[in-house]
Protein backbone atom coordinates (compact mmCIF):
# COMPACT_ATOMS: atom_id res chain seq x y z
CA UNK A 1 0.00 0.00 0.00
CA UNK A 2 2.72 2.44 1.02
CA UNK A 3 4.72 1.56 -2.11
CA UNK A 4 1.69 2.24 -4.31
CA UNK A 5 1.15 5.60 -2.61
CA UNK A 6 4.80 6.52 -3.05
CA UNK A 7 4.71 5.57 -6.73
CA UNK A 8 1.71 7.83 -7.19
CA UNK A 9 3.38 10.67 -5.32
CA UNK A 10 6.64 10.27 -7.24
CA UNK A 11 4.79 11.06 -10.45
CA UNK A 12 3.08 14.20 -9.17
CA UNK A 13 4.61 17.58 -8.62
CA UNK A 14 3.97 19.17 -5.28
CA UNK A 15 1.85 21.90 -6.85
CA UNK A 16 -0.26 19.42 -8.78
CA UNK A 17 -0.85 17.33 -5.65
CA UNK A 18 -2.01 20.38 -3.67
CA UNK A 19 -4.29 21.32 -6.56
CA UNK A 20 -5.84 17.85 -6.61
CA UNK A 21 -6.38 18.04 -2.85
CA UNK A 22 -8.16 21.38 -3.10
CA UNK A 23 -10.33 20.14 -5.97
CA UNK A 24 -11.27 17.11 -3.86
CA UNK A 25 -12.20 19.37 -0.95
CA UNK A 26 -14.33 21.65 -3.12
CA UNK A 27 -15.96 18.70 -4.83
CA UNK A 28 -16.80 17.14 -1.48
CA UNK A 29 -18.21 20.43 -0.21
CA UNK A 30 -20.37 20.83 -3.31
CA UNK A 31 -21.84 17.35 -2.83
CA UNK A 32 -22.33 17.78 0.92
CA UNK A 33 -24.00 21.12 0.24
CA UNK A 34 -26.94 19.31 -1.35
CA UNK A 35 -27.48 17.46 1.93
CA UNK A 36 -26.86 20.54 4.08
CA UNK A 37 -23.86 18.88 5.72
CA UNK A 38 -21.66 21.94 5.17
CA UNK A 39 -22.65 25.49 6.10
CA UNK A 40 -23.10 26.69 2.49
CA UNK A 41 -25.45 25.87 -0.37
CA UNK A 42 -24.05 24.14 -3.41
CA UNK A 43 -25.12 26.75 -5.97
CA UNK A 44 -23.76 29.66 -3.93
CA UNK A 45 -20.47 27.89 -3.37
CA UNK A 46 -20.19 26.96 -7.07
CA UNK A 47 -20.89 30.55 -8.15
CA UNK A 48 -18.31 31.98 -5.75
CA UNK A 49 -15.67 29.44 -6.74
CA UNK A 50 -16.15 30.28 -10.41
CA UNK A 51 -15.95 33.98 -9.63
CA UNK A 52 -12.71 33.50 -7.70
CA UNK A 53 -11.13 31.38 -10.43
CA UNK A 54 -11.97 34.01 -13.04
CA UNK A 55 -10.77 36.94 -10.90
CA UNK A 56 -7.49 35.22 -10.01
CA UNK A 57 -6.84 34.05 -13.58
CA UNK A 58 -7.41 37.50 -15.13
CA UNK A 59 -5.33 39.24 -12.45
CA UNK A 60 -2.48 36.81 -12.96
CA UNK A 61 -2.53 37.24 -16.75
CA UNK A 62 -2.41 41.02 -16.43
CA UNK A 63 0.41 41.16 -13.87
CA UNK A 64 2.45 38.44 -15.58
CA UNK A 65 2.34 40.46 -18.81
CA UNK A 66 3.21 43.73 -17.06
CA UNK A 67 6.10 42.24 -15.06
CA UNK A 68 7.21 39.96 -17.92
CA UNK A 69 7.51 36.77 -15.88
CA UNK A 70 6.17 33.27 -16.65
CA UNK A 71 2.59 32.76 -15.48
CA UNK A 72 2.29 29.80 -13.11
CA UNK A 73 -1.18 28.51 -13.89
CA UNK A 74 -1.29 25.97 -11.05
CA UNK A 75 -0.53 28.52 -8.36
CA UNK A 76 -3.38 30.70 -9.65
CA UNK A 77 -5.88 27.89 -9.27
CA UNK A 78 -4.43 26.89 -5.90
CA UNK A 79 -4.82 30.43 -4.54
CA UNK A 80 -8.37 30.72 -5.89
CA UNK A 81 -9.46 27.40 -4.40
CA UNK A 82 -7.91 28.18 -1.02
CA UNK A 83 -9.86 31.43 -0.96
CA UNK A 84 -13.02 29.54 -1.87
CA UNK A 85 -12.48 27.27 1.14
CA UNK A 86 -11.82 29.97 3.73
CA UNK A 87 -14.05 32.89 2.65
CA UNK A 88 -17.80 32.67 2.93
CA UNK A 89 -19.45 32.30 -0.51
CA UNK A 90 -21.73 35.03 -1.81
CA UNK A 91 -24.92 35.01 -3.87
CA UNK A 92 -25.02 36.42 -7.40
CA UNK A 93 -27.23 39.27 -6.14
CA UNK A 94 -24.86 40.29 -3.33
CA UNK A 95 -22.87 43.01 -5.07
CA UNK A 96 -21.06 44.10 -1.91
CA UNK A 97 -20.03 40.54 -1.21
CA UNK A 98 -18.89 40.06 -4.81
CA UNK A 99 -16.78 43.18 -4.51
CA UNK A 100 -15.10 41.84 -1.39
CA UNK A 101 -14.41 38.50 -3.09
CA UNK A 102 -12.84 40.16 -6.13
CA UNK A 103 -10.83 42.46 -3.85
CA UNK A 104 -9.39 39.45 -1.99
CA UNK A 105 -8.54 37.67 -5.25
CA UNK A 106 -6.87 40.69 -6.85
CA UNK A 107 -4.72 41.37 -3.80
CA UNK A 108 -3.82 37.72 -3.33
CA UNK A 109 -2.55 37.35 -6.89
CA UNK A 110 -1.05 40.82 -7.29
CA UNK A 111 0.93 40.42 -4.07
CA UNK A 112 3.08 37.84 -5.87
CA UNK A 113 4.27 40.60 -8.16
CA UNK A 114 4.15 43.87 -6.24
CA UNK A 115 5.05 42.64 -2.74
CA UNK A 116 8.15 40.89 -3.98
CA UNK A 117 11.81 41.60 -3.43
CA UNK A 118 14.21 40.39 -6.08
CA UNK A 119 11.21 38.83 -7.90
CA UNK A 120 10.44 36.62 -4.86
CA UNK A 121 7.12 37.25 -3.14
CA UNK A 122 7.16 37.71 0.61
CA UNK A 123 3.74 36.56 1.75
CA UNK A 124 1.42 33.64 1.31
CA UNK A 125 -0.95 35.08 -1.33
CA UNK A 126 -4.23 33.74 0.07
CA UNK A 127 -3.34 34.81 3.61
CA UNK A 128 -2.54 38.32 2.42
CA UNK A 129 -5.73 38.57 0.38
CA UNK A 130 -8.03 37.65 3.28
CA UNK A 131 -6.03 39.76 5.77
CA UNK A 132 -6.50 42.88 3.65
CA UNK A 133 -10.16 42.09 3.05
CA UNK A 134 -10.72 41.84 6.80
CA UNK A 135 -8.70 44.97 7.56
CA UNK A 136 -10.07 47.26 4.85
CA UNK A 137 -13.55 45.89 4.09
CA UNK A 138 -14.44 44.24 7.39
CA UNK A 139 -15.03 40.97 5.55
CA UNK A 140 -12.86 38.45 7.47
CA UNK A 141 -12.18 34.87 6.48
CA UNK A 142 -14.33 32.34 8.33
CA UNK A 143 -12.10 29.33 7.52
CA UNK A 144 -15.31 27.35 7.11
CA UNK A 145 -13.51 24.32 5.66
CA UNK A 146 -11.95 23.71 9.06
CA UNK A 147 -15.18 24.04 10.98
CA UNK A 148 -17.04 21.37 9.02
CA UNK A 149 -16.62 17.95 10.60
CA UNK A 150 -17.84 15.99 7.51
CA UNK A 151 -14.94 17.56 5.58
CA UNK A 152 -12.34 16.37 8.09
CA UNK A 153 -11.59 12.96 6.46
CA UNK A 154 -10.78 14.67 3.14
CA UNK A 155 -8.68 17.33 4.88
CA UNK A 156 -6.72 14.58 6.64
CA UNK A 157 -6.31 12.22 3.69
CA UNK A 158 -5.06 14.83 1.22
CA UNK A 159 -3.05 16.65 3.86
CA UNK A 160 -1.13 13.55 4.88
CA UNK A 161 -0.29 12.87 1.22
CA UNK A 162 1.08 16.41 0.90
CA UNK A 163 3.21 15.99 4.02
CA UNK A 164 4.60 12.68 2.76
CA UNK A 165 5.29 14.13 -0.66
CA UNK A 166 7.09 17.18 0.76
CA UNK A 167 8.82 15.37 3.64
CA UNK A 168 7.63 18.17 5.90
CA UNK A 169 6.49 16.20 8.93
CA UNK A 170 8.85 18.23 11.11
CA UNK A 171 7.21 21.46 9.97
CA UNK A 172 3.61 20.33 10.47
CA UNK A 173 4.28 18.45 13.74
CA UNK A 174 6.07 21.44 15.28
CA UNK A 175 3.30 23.81 14.28
CA UNK A 176 0.52 21.56 15.60
CA UNK A 177 2.37 20.81 18.85
CA UNK A 178 3.08 24.48 19.59
CA UNK A 179 -0.44 25.59 18.65
CA UNK A 180 -2.01 22.92 20.88
CA UNK A 181 0.37 23.69 23.75
CA UNK A 182 -0.47 27.40 23.59
CA UNK A 183 -4.18 26.65 23.37
CA UNK A 184 -4.03 24.42 26.46
CA UNK A 185 -1.90 26.94 28.34
CA UNK A 186 -4.76 29.42 28.19
CA UNK A 187 -7.47 26.86 28.98
CA UNK A 188 -8.78 25.66 32.31
CA UNK A 189 -7.61 22.06 32.94
CA UNK A 190 -11.21 20.92 33.24
CA UNK A 191 -11.77 22.09 29.65
CA UNK A 192 -8.72 20.40 28.08
CA UNK A 193 -10.74 17.64 26.39
CA UNK A 194 -13.19 20.12 24.90
CA UNK A 195 -10.39 22.42 23.74
CA UNK A 196 -8.53 19.57 22.03
CA UNK A 197 -11.67 18.23 20.39
CA UNK A 198 -12.66 21.62 19.01
CA UNK A 199 -9.14 22.56 17.90
CA UNK A 200 -8.53 19.32 16.02
CA UNK A 201 -12.05 18.71 14.72
CA UNK A 202 -13.66 22.12 14.26
CA UNK A 203 -10.92 24.64 13.59
CA UNK A 204 -8.76 25.48 10.58
CA UNK A 205 -5.69 24.01 12.32
CA UNK A 206 -5.21 20.97 10.08
CA UNK A 207 -6.17 22.57 6.76
CA UNK A 208 -3.92 25.51 7.59
CA UNK A 209 -1.01 23.21 8.49
CA UNK A 210 -1.30 20.90 5.47
CA UNK A 211 -2.07 23.41 2.73
CA UNK A 212 -0.89 26.89 3.70
CA UNK A 213 2.00 26.40 6.11
CA UNK A 214 3.74 24.01 3.71
CA UNK A 215 3.88 26.46 0.80
CA UNK A 216 7.61 26.27 -0.06
CA UNK A 217 8.02 29.73 -1.55
CA UNK A 218 7.19 31.53 1.70
CA UNK A 219 8.77 29.10 4.19
CA UNK A 220 12.44 28.62 5.13
CA UNK A 221 14.33 26.13 3.01
CA UNK A 222 16.52 24.46 5.61
CA UNK A 223 15.51 22.35 8.59
CA UNK A 224 16.15 24.37 11.75
CA UNK A 225 14.90 27.72 10.40
CA UNK A 226 11.88 25.79 9.10
CA UNK A 227 11.15 24.41 12.58
CA UNK A 228 11.56 27.88 14.11
CA UNK A 229 9.14 29.21 11.48
CA UNK A 230 6.58 26.54 12.41
CA UNK A 231 6.96 27.34 16.12
CA UNK A 232 6.44 31.07 15.56
CA UNK A 233 3.33 30.54 13.47
CA UNK A 234 2.01 27.91 15.89
CA UNK A 235 2.49 30.27 18.84
CA UNK A 236 0.61 33.11 17.14
CA UNK A 237 -2.05 30.77 15.73
CA UNK A 238 -3.45 29.94 19.18
CA UNK A 239 -6.81 31.73 19.60
CA UNK A 240 -6.02 33.55 22.84
CA UNK A 241 -2.67 35.04 21.83
CA UNK A 242 -2.87 38.81 21.69
CA UNK A 243 -0.85 42.01 22.01
CA UNK A 244 -2.94 44.37 24.10
CA UNK A 245 -6.36 44.37 22.49
CA UNK A 246 -5.00 43.08 19.17
CA UNK A 247 -5.67 39.38 18.56
CA UNK A 248 -3.91 37.36 15.90
CA UNK A 249 -5.88 35.44 13.28
CA UNK A 250 -4.53 32.41 11.36
CA UNK A 251 -3.68 34.56 8.34
CA UNK A 252 -1.85 37.16 10.44
CA UNK A 253 0.10 34.41 12.20
CA UNK A 254 1.20 33.10 8.81
CA UNK A 255 2.10 36.53 7.44
CA UNK A 256 4.27 37.15 10.52
CA UNK A 257 5.97 33.82 9.95
CA UNK A 258 6.53 34.75 6.29
CA UNK A 259 8.54 37.78 7.37
CA UNK A 260 10.74 35.55 9.53
CA UNK A 261 11.11 33.11 6.62
CA UNK A 262 12.21 35.86 4.30
CA UNK A 263 14.78 37.10 6.82
CA UNK A 264 16.45 33.68 7.15
CA UNK A 265 16.11 32.38 3.57
CA UNK A 266 18.04 32.95 0.34
CA UNK A 267 16.81 36.07 -1.41
CA UNK A 268 15.49 36.75 -4.83
CA UNK A 269 14.82 35.12 -8.15
CA UNK A 270 17.31 35.03 -10.97
CA UNK A 271 16.65 35.34 -14.67
CA UNK A 272 19.36 33.16 -16.23
CA UNK A 273 20.41 33.40 -19.87
CA UNK A 274 21.43 30.27 -21.75
CA UNK A 275 25.04 30.41 -22.99
CA UNK A 276 25.45 26.95 -24.46
CA UNK A 277 24.44 23.29 -24.21
CA UNK A 278 26.92 20.46 -23.61
CA UNK A 279 26.26 16.76 -23.89
CA UNK A 280 27.30 15.01 -20.67
CA UNK A 281 26.17 11.46 -21.54
CA UNK A 282 23.79 9.71 -23.90
CA UNK A 283 20.43 11.50 -23.62
CA UNK A 284 21.88 13.80 -20.93
CA UNK A 285 22.76 17.44 -21.45
CA UNK A 286 24.10 20.34 -19.43
CA UNK A 287 22.42 23.69 -19.93
CA UNK A 288 24.94 26.36 -19.00
CA UNK A 289 23.54 29.74 -18.05
CA UNK A 290 24.98 33.14 -17.26
CA UNK A 291 23.60 34.93 -14.22
CA UNK A 292 23.12 38.68 -13.68
CA UNK A 293 24.84 38.24 -10.33
CA UNK A 294 26.93 35.58 -8.67
CA UNK A 295 24.75 32.79 -7.29
CA UNK A 296 25.71 32.09 -3.68
CA UNK A 297 24.99 28.49 -2.75
CA UNK A 298 26.48 25.33 -1.26
CA UNK A 299 27.52 22.49 -3.52
CA UNK A 300 24.67 19.96 -3.60
CA UNK A 301 21.78 22.41 -3.22
CA UNK A 302 18.91 22.73 -5.68
CA UNK A 303 16.82 25.45 -7.31
CA UNK A 304 13.26 25.76 -8.52
CA UNK A 305 13.42 26.34 -12.29
CA UNK A 306 10.51 27.99 -14.11
CA UNK A 307 9.85 28.16 -17.84
CA UNK A 308 7.12 30.10 -19.58
CA UNK A 309 5.15 27.34 -21.30
CA UNK A 310 2.33 28.04 -23.70
CA UNK A 311 0.66 24.82 -22.57
CA UNK A 312 2.03 22.75 -19.71
CA UNK A 313 1.24 19.14 -18.88
CA UNK A 314 0.25 17.69 -15.52
CA UNK A 315 3.77 18.32 -14.18
CA UNK A 316 3.46 22.07 -14.61
CA UNK A 317 6.01 24.65 -15.67
CA UNK A 318 8.13 24.55 -12.51
CA UNK A 319 10.63 21.84 -11.64
CA UNK A 320 13.31 21.28 -9.02
CA UNK A 321 16.82 20.34 -10.17
CA UNK A 322 20.15 20.24 -8.42
CA UNK A 323 22.66 22.89 -9.43
CA UNK A 324 25.32 20.87 -11.25
CA UNK A 325 27.92 23.63 -11.27
CA UNK A 326 30.21 24.36 -8.33
CA UNK A 327 29.90 27.54 -6.25
CA UNK A 328 33.36 28.44 -7.56
CA UNK A 329 32.24 28.45 -11.21
CA UNK A 330 30.95 31.59 -12.88
CA UNK A 331 28.18 29.91 -14.88
CA UNK A 332 25.14 28.09 -13.51
CA UNK A 333 24.92 24.54 -14.83
CA UNK A 334 21.73 22.46 -15.05
CA UNK A 335 22.20 18.76 -15.85
CA UNK A 336 19.15 16.96 -17.26
CA UNK A 337 18.47 13.52 -18.70
CA UNK A 338 15.86 13.29 -21.45
CA UNK A 339 13.55 10.32 -21.84
CA UNK A 340 11.46 9.32 -24.89
CA UNK A 341 8.30 10.75 -23.30
CA UNK A 342 9.74 13.77 -21.54
CA UNK A 343 7.52 16.28 -19.78
CA UNK A 344 6.42 19.52 -21.43
CA UNK A 345 8.95 21.30 -19.23
CA UNK A 346 11.86 19.19 -20.50
CA UNK A 347 10.67 19.48 -24.09
CA UNK A 348 10.65 23.27 -23.78
CA UNK A 349 14.05 23.18 -22.09
CA UNK A 350 15.42 21.02 -24.90
CA UNK A 351 14.20 23.56 -27.44
CA UNK A 352 15.79 26.49 -25.60
CA UNK A 353 18.36 28.35 -27.71
CA UNK A 354 21.37 30.42 -26.58
CA UNK A 355 20.01 33.77 -25.46
CA UNK A 356 16.83 32.18 -24.10
CA UNK A 357 16.00 32.66 -20.44
CA UNK A 358 14.81 30.61 -17.49
CA UNK A 359 13.81 31.74 -14.01
CA UNK A 360 15.58 30.20 -10.99
CA UNK A 361 14.59 30.68 -7.37
CA UNK A 362 13.96 28.96 -4.04
CA UNK A 363 17.52 27.82 -3.41
CA UNK A 364 17.32 25.02 -0.86
CA UNK A 365 18.68 21.67 0.28
CA UNK A 366 20.71 20.05 3.05
CA UNK A 367 22.42 17.55 0.74
CA UNK A 368 25.74 19.28 1.22
CA UNK A 369 29.24 18.45 2.37
CA UNK A 370 29.76 18.02 6.14
CA UNK A 371 31.42 20.92 7.93
CA UNK A 372 34.24 18.71 9.21
CA UNK A 373 36.62 18.05 6.28
CA UNK A 374 37.96 14.94 8.04
CA UNK A 375 34.58 13.18 7.90
CA UNK A 376 34.75 10.03 5.81
CA UNK A 377 32.21 10.10 2.97
CA UNK A 378 30.83 7.71 0.36
CA UNK A 379 28.95 9.04 -2.68
CA UNK A 380 26.52 6.56 -4.27
CA UNK A 381 25.17 7.85 -7.58
CA UNK A 382 22.91 6.44 -10.26
CA UNK A 383 22.70 7.92 -13.78
CA UNK A 384 22.17 11.66 -13.85
CA UNK A 385 21.96 11.54 -10.05
CA UNK A 386 25.69 12.26 -10.20
CA UNK A 387 24.92 16.01 -10.58
CA UNK A 388 25.19 17.03 -6.89
CA UNK A 389 28.44 15.09 -6.64
CA UNK A 390 29.73 16.81 -9.77
CA UNK A 391 29.08 20.12 -7.97
CA UNK A 392 30.82 18.98 -4.77
CA UNK A 393 33.85 17.42 -6.47
CA UNK A 394 34.41 20.36 -8.82
CA UNK A 395 34.21 22.69 -5.81
CA UNK A 396 36.81 20.65 -3.90
CA UNK A 397 39.06 20.59 -6.96
CA UNK A 398 38.77 24.36 -7.37
CA UNK A 399 39.62 25.09 -3.72
CA UNK A 400 42.28 22.31 -3.58
CA UNK A 401 40.63 20.67 -0.58
CA UNK A 402 41.25 16.97 -0.06
CA UNK A 403 38.61 14.90 1.71
CA UNK A 404 38.29 11.14 2.38
CA UNK A 405 35.72 10.42 -0.34
CA UNK A 406 34.88 7.26 -2.30
CA UNK A 407 32.47 7.41 -5.24
CA UNK A 408 30.38 4.46 -6.44
CA UNK A 409 28.76 5.41 -9.73
CA UNK A 410 26.13 3.12 -11.27
CA UNK A 411 25.16 3.34 -14.95
CA UNK A 412 23.40 1.14 -17.46
CA UNK A 413 26.12 1.42 -20.15
CA UNK A 414 29.42 3.20 -20.77
CA UNK A 415 27.52 5.89 -22.67
CA UNK A 416 25.42 6.69 -19.59
CA UNK A 417 28.41 7.78 -17.54
CA UNK A 418 28.45 11.57 -17.16
CA UNK A 419 31.11 14.01 -16.01
CA UNK A 420 34.10 11.73 -16.56
CA UNK A 421 36.29 14.83 -16.75
CA UNK A 422 35.35 15.99 -13.25
CA UNK A 423 35.73 12.48 -11.81
CA UNK A 424 39.16 12.21 -13.43
CA UNK A 425 40.21 15.60 -12.03
CA UNK A 426 39.05 14.61 -8.55
CA UNK A 427 41.10 11.41 -8.76
CA UNK A 428 44.18 13.10 -10.17
CA UNK A 429 44.24 16.18 -7.92
CA UNK A 430 42.48 15.00 -4.74
CA UNK A 431 42.95 11.23 -4.76
CA UNK A 432 39.18 10.58 -4.84
CA UNK A 433 38.53 7.00 -5.97
CA UNK A 434 35.59 6.30 -8.27
CA UNK A 435 34.33 2.78 -8.90
CA UNK A 436 31.99 2.40 -11.87
CA UNK A 437 29.22 -0.20 -11.65
CA UNK A 438 28.06 -0.79 -15.23
CA UNK A 439 25.06 -3.05 -15.78
CA UNK A 440 25.69 -3.73 -19.48
CA UNK A 441 29.18 -3.83 -21.02
CA UNK A 442 31.38 -3.31 -17.97
CA UNK A 443 35.05 -2.85 -18.86
CA UNK A 444 38.12 -4.08 -17.08
CA UNK A 445 38.39 -2.46 -13.65
CA UNK A 446 34.66 -1.78 -13.50
CA UNK A 447 32.06 -3.64 -11.44
CA UNK A 448 29.61 -5.62 -13.62
CA UNK A 449 26.05 -4.92 -12.49
CA UNK A 450 24.42 -2.43 -10.21
CA UNK A 451 25.64 -0.97 -6.94
CA UNK A 452 24.92 -3.56 -4.26
CA UNK A 453 26.04 -4.67 -0.81
CA UNK A 454 28.91 -6.73 -2.24
CA UNK A 455 30.33 -3.75 -4.09
CA UNK A 456 30.02 -1.52 -1.03
CA UNK A 457 31.96 -4.05 1.06
CA UNK A 458 34.62 -4.54 -1.65
CA UNK A 459 35.17 -0.88 -2.50
CA UNK A 460 34.64 0.62 0.95
CA UNK A 461 35.96 -1.74 3.66
CA UNK A 462 35.46 0.96 6.32
CA UNK A 463 31.87 1.63 5.23
CA UNK A 464 30.57 1.61 8.80
CA UNK A 465 32.75 4.66 9.53
CA UNK A 466 31.42 6.71 6.61
CA UNK A 467 28.48 8.99 5.89
CA UNK A 468 26.66 7.83 2.77
CA UNK A 469 25.19 10.27 0.24
CA UNK A 470 22.78 8.64 -2.22
CA UNK A 471 21.48 10.36 -5.36
CA UNK A 472 19.68 8.94 -8.37
CA UNK A 473 16.31 7.53 -9.41
CA UNK A 474 13.92 7.26 -6.48
CA UNK A 475 13.71 3.46 -6.72
CA UNK A 476 17.50 3.17 -6.62
CA UNK A 477 17.80 5.57 -3.71
CA UNK A 478 15.23 3.66 -1.66
CA UNK A 479 16.76 0.27 -2.49
CA UNK A 480 20.30 1.34 -1.60
CA UNK A 481 19.17 2.98 1.61
CA UNK A 482 17.45 -0.25 2.61
CA UNK A 483 20.58 -2.28 1.77
CA UNK A 484 22.81 0.01 3.83
CA UNK A 485 20.51 -0.24 6.82
CA UNK A 486 20.57 -4.03 6.51
CA UNK A 487 24.39 -3.87 6.44
CA UNK A 488 24.40 -2.10 9.79
CA UNK A 489 24.87 1.49 8.63
CA UNK A 490 23.09 3.74 11.06
CA UNK A 491 20.08 5.67 9.75
CA UNK A 492 21.65 8.97 10.82
CA UNK A 493 24.67 8.29 8.57
CA UNK A 494 22.63 8.04 5.35
CA UNK A 495 21.67 11.18 3.43
CA UNK A 496 19.46 11.03 0.38
CA UNK A 497 19.00 13.65 -2.31
CA UNK A 498 15.39 14.64 -2.06
CA UNK A 499 13.56 17.78 -3.05
CA UNK A 500 9.87 18.66 -3.29
CA UNK A 501 8.12 18.33 -6.59
CA UNK A 502 10.28 15.45 -7.82
CA UNK A 503 8.39 13.80 -10.62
Amino acid sequence: MIKAIDRFLDHQTMYRLVLYHLIALLGTALVLGFFKLVPHETLTLAFTTGLMLAACWITNKVFAAVFEVPANSESVYITALILALILDPVAATDLKGIGAIVFACVWAISSKFILAIGRKHLFNPAALGVALTALLLDQPATWWVGGSLPMLPVVLAGGLLIVRKLRRLDLVATFVAVALAMTLSTTEPSQYATALTETLGSSPLLFFAFVMLTEPLTAPTTRWPRIAFAAIVGFLFAPNIHVGSFYFTPELALLTGNLFAYAVSPKGRLVLTLERIERSAVDSYDFIFSSPRKLAFEAGQYLEWTLGLGRSDNRGNRRYFTVASAPTEQSVRLGVKFYPRSSAFKQALGELKPGGTIHASQLAGDFTLPADPETKIAFLAGGIGITPFRSMLQYLVDVHEKRPIVVLYGAETQQDIAYRDVLDSAKRELGVKTVFAVANGAERGQYPGYIDARLVRLAIPDYLDRIFYISGPQAMVKALRKKLLAMGVRRSRIKVDYFPGFA
